[in-house]
């Protein structure tokens, strides 16, 4: 104390005298001597080294407040709402010593406050499927930070342990039929020594009644399909980091605030908001560069090669700095590149061990660009159309242009160049790896191949595609007519059996307008169900379709076909479209 009032003294006479010494002012001077003199006398009163600084202390707690009566939030899909405190304990202090010591001065002790409190918040009636994102105070928080307890609101919850732990047994409701969180020792350091203002993001699927019993919430969906299949790490459940200097490094697959990886976030999210999925298609993306099968090679490719990661990458035995790059526009590249064997093995395993059942679907992308110089097989243009689907592979020249080898022994050798020669005994497989040793090249038996071989190297999956959509490629002809696509497809299916073993499910995914049939467009007027041999094959399990119907065909304006209807949200027009 008398450093304070002797400092203040002293500018206070330094300012009556004025003037300046070496360029200080007698203020400054006189608040210096007073301050050396208040200190001395401190501590012959009070003692070296016993004064006391205190920081973070509050003389009063605040909590976020509730109302008797207030109404109770009720919502359907997902929403972010706020809540309601329905308990809370006092806050507890807790008391950080430092400083100060033994013998010489040493300086101030410093106490260092810090608080924290449990309180339980009401979201909404009824059953929720999860909470997942918190806001505080506008701001989000990773959930793994909160120590927070979600209670879904279903009728059989049982009383939280830490509201009975304050409050006895037996004293305390369950909330059966609402959904509520509990926050356990809550720091609030952080948030101003006060309890923040929270938000929550709620999901909760549409009630369905059963035999008239009450409504549980319930989701249709029991698969969904990962998509887009690129992305060199996009699928890893470690976090991958790129050495931007020599002291930086940057996340590049950790985009959310949960703390965890953009996959295991996604997969986290996805057993809350569709309980009943089970099952998953994995994708997963090489590319293609040609639409003259004779031509096309399929390989993996990389967005950069001249970046490093905490994760190499690694497909296929090819490291980065030999990899081909995806297209680029304007310095980004068109596509994510091929996941990482690596993350690929991560992804199924981590797929597995959440219970789901892992259907594997390699994808063919097209990475072609303006101006590629590649003669177009379906026009005279001299350029491929700009990143095309898949299903256009053909031969040089399309079946029914002039100049097409279709119904040809050239057809065959085209198509048989295309899939390639890698057999399955090319491939050796370790736990977390594979080998290929079989020919240098880059054809599609080599790609499913090595697919097959990785879904092995993670411990195996339900189900496995050994291609999809390939509709121009399948309706090619040879000299008799056999369709020599398929007859691939079928030699195929049985080097993926020998990889994967007899109790995965082996498919094909044909497009819709492949699945029914081949019809030739020469004025014959023949019809073939050209896949009836694949799916007739022993090792195929299934008949897969890839089908994408509209729910609508809804246009601007009056005019249109369905404009009858009245409006794009009318039922009957919805359902009578899926009809």
């Amino acid at each position: 104390m008398a450093t304070l009032l002797l400092s203040a003294a002293g500018a206070a006479v330094g300012g009556m005298v004025g003037g300046s010494v070496a360029g200080l002012s007698a203020v400054a001077i006189g608040r210096f001597v007073g301050g050396v003199l208040g200190n001395a006398i401190d501590q012959r009163i009070m003692g070296p080294g016993s004064r006391t600084i205190e920081t973070g202390r509050i003389d009063r707690y605040r909590i976020t407040g509730t109302g008797e009566g207030r109404p109770i939030a009720r919502l359907f899909a997902k929403q972010r709402i706020g809540g309601h405190v329905i308990w809370a304990t006092e806050f507890a202090e807790t008391v950080t010593t430092s400083g100060g010591g033994k013998g010489r001065p040493s300086g101030p002790t410093v106490q260092a406050f810090s608080y924290s409190v449990s309180l339980a918040i009401g979201l909404c009636e009824g059953e929720i499927s999860g909470v997942t994102r918190v806001w505080a105070d506008g701001e989000e928080i990773a959930l793994q930070d909160l120590n927070m307890r979600i209670y879904t609101g279903n009728e059989t919850q049982l009383p939280d342990p830490k509201i009975e732990a304050v409050e006895g047994m037996n004293a305390v409701p369950a909330y059966r039929g609402l959904a509520y969180v509990v926050f356990e020792d809550l720091a609030l350091e952080r948030f101003g020594n006060r309890v923040p203002q929270f938000s929550f993001e709620v999901s909760r699927p549409s009630p369905r009644a059963q035999d008239g019993a009450a409504f549980e919430p319930s989701f249709g969906t029991r698969a969904v399909a990962l998509i887009p299949g690129s992305g060199e790490y996009a699928l890893a459940t470690e976090p991958v980091y790129v050495q931007q200097d020599v002291a930086t490094q940057r996340a590049v697959n950790m985009n959310a605030p949960s703390g965890l990886t953009d996959f295991a976030t996604s997969m986290a999210t996805l057993e809350q908001e569709l309980p009943n999925c089970d099952a998953v298609s994995l994708v997963v993306s090489w590319f293609g560069n040609d639409l003259r099968c004779g031509q096309c090679e399929v390989r993996p490719k990389v967005e950069a090669v001249d970046i490093e990661t905490s994760l190499a990458w690694e497909v296929a035995g090819v490291a980065r700095a030999d990899a081909q790059q995806v297209p680029r526009e304007d310095g980004r590249p068109l596509y994510g590149g091929t996941p990482a064997d690596a993350s690929v093995i991560q992804a199924i395993r981590h797929l597995r061990e959440l219970g789901k059942e892992v259907m594997f679907y390699p994808f063919i992308l097209m990475d072609q660009v303006a101006g590629n110089g590649l003669p177009d097989p379906w026009s005279d243009a001299d350029n491929q159309p700009v990143l095309p689907w898949r299903g256009r592979i053909t031969l040089s020249q399309a079946p029914g242009r002039p100049g097409s080898p279709d119904q040809t022994v050239s057809a065959a050798g085209e198509v048989a160049d295309f899939f390639g020669s890698a057999q399955a005994s090319d491939f050796s497989v370790a736990d977390d790896s594979v080998t290929y040793s079989g020919p240098d090249e880059w054809r599609y038996r080599r790609f499913i191949l090595h697919q097959a071989a990785l879904c092995a190297a993670a411990g195996g999956v339900e189900s496995f595609c050994i291609g999809s959509e390939m509709r121009s490629l399948t309706w090619i002809r040879g000299a008799l007519d056999e369709f020599v696509a398929v007859t691939q497809l079928i030699d195929l299916a049985a080097d993926v059996r020998a990889i994967l073993g007899p109790e995965v499910k082996i498919g094909y995914a044909a497009d819709w307008s492949e699945y029914f049939g081949c019809h030739p467009q020469d004025g014959s007027g023949d019809l073939w169900f050209h896949l009836d041999a694949l799916w007739a094959d022993a090792n195929i399990d299934f008949v897969g379709i890839d089908n994408y119907m509209p729910l609508s065909d809804w246009r601007d304006g009056a005019d249109h076909a369905d404009a009858g209807w009245g409006s794009i949200y009318d039922l009957d027009y919805l359902m009578s479209n899926v009809e």
